[in-house]
């Protein structure tokens, strides 16, 4: 599992307490009819790695690299889709090509543009899971992470770090432990705080799912995606150690 740690946030001003900065590593799975997904499933141990992109209008333009055995084949593949309306090979190699195209499919942008927080290239793409990262303070990401559980997009926190500038120390800030890689959303925090409380995980359990949407004022199939991704991030850090 990748890990980043954060370089600090601003600088203090009389022993002031810096601004805490989360950095974070997200993998998604792309749907099956998103372009790239398409291409990178039929060329599974290549490598496609977005160097840059932009939506502008109805395209997104973007500069691409394909690393692997593959790689011209691959690229091939990009230009002949349907949904790239211009290809401008710029480097090719055996096992590498480098390309500036178009593609009217903008839903790699949609989620993070509701948050107003672009991510950080370049961006990876394999076997139709693409992975990015994010260095954020928590508001953005507490954003960020409502974009997605809110999207159709299923997907896993690798890793997680908060620091400042102070203390350089991976901890929330309700003095919690993030060394495990576990940083819960506020609603998931919420939710399965909730669950706890009210004896949700208990054998027999003390609360149906139905009680804990009530509690919450949310739907059922709401609680239980939000129950599920926060169990995932702490299952995730805990038997896989993504710290």
């Amino acid at each position: 599992m990748h890990q980043h740690v954060g370089d600090g946030a601003t600088e203090r001003r009389d022993g002031e307490r810096g601004v805490a900065v989360i950095r974070a590593r997200f993998r998604m799975a792309l749907p099956e009819d998103v372009w790239i997904s398409t291409v990178s499933r039929s060329f599974p141990d290549a490598t496609f790695r977005l160097l840059t992109g932009v939506p502008v209008e109805d395209r997104a333009m973007e500069l691409g690299e394909i690393v692997g055995d593959e790689a011209v084949s691959a690229s091939e593949a990009i230009r002949s889709h349907s949904d790239v309306v211009a290809y401008d090979p710029l480097y090719t190699a055996d096992e590498r090509t480098l390309a500036q195209y178009e593609a009217t499919d903008q839903r790699l942008y949609d989620f993070l543009g509701r948050s107003s927080l672009p991510p950080e290239f370049p961006v990876v793409v394999t076997d139709g899971r693409f992975e990015f990262d994010l260095t954020a303070t928590r508001e953005q990401f507490e954003a960020v992470g409502t974009a997605l559980d809110e999207s159709a997009f299923d997907y896993d926190l690798l890793s997680v770090v908060e620091t400042d500038d102070q203390t350089d120390s991976r901890t929330d800030r309700e003095g919690g432990l993030t060394g495990h890689g576990t940083l819960l959303t506020d609603r998931q925090r919420e939710c399965l705080d909730a669950a706890l409380r009210k004896g949700y995980f208990e054998v027999p359990r003390e609360c149906t799912l139905a009680d804990l949407a009530e509690t919450l004022e949310i739907d059922k199939s709401t609680a239980s995606e939000i129950l599920r991704r926060g169990e995932r991030r702490i299952l995730g850090a805990v038997l896989l150690g993504n710290d």
